[in-house]
């Protein structure tokens, strides 16, 4: 046997044993932070970086808030008048 995960054996529920400790910054709470054990961040789009030793942490919540994370494509009525 060898030592390689397959995508078999991580479909499911989420296994801490075989995904291991991930730690993320979490959205108005107390997070200190791993490397240093401080709690002053600086928050990011997608990342939060500890002010003291720039340890970086993914945000709990993914990003999927804020302007311009979605594009529409809006089209006014005539709009195919006027190219053609």
């Amino acid at each position: 046997m060898s030592n390689v995960i397959s995508i078999s054996d991580v479909r499911g529920p989420i296994n801490p044993a075989i995904r291991g400790y991930q730690p993320v910054y979490h959205a108005h709470e107390v997070n200190r932070c791993p490397g240093c054990g401080r709690t002053h961040w600086l928050i990011g789009r997608l990342l939060a970086e500890c002010a003291f030793c720039a340890t970086a942490l993914p945000l709990a919540d993914g990003g999927t808030t804020g302007e311009g994370l979605f594009r529409r494509n809006h089209r006014v009525a005539g709009d195919e008048q006027i190219a053609a």
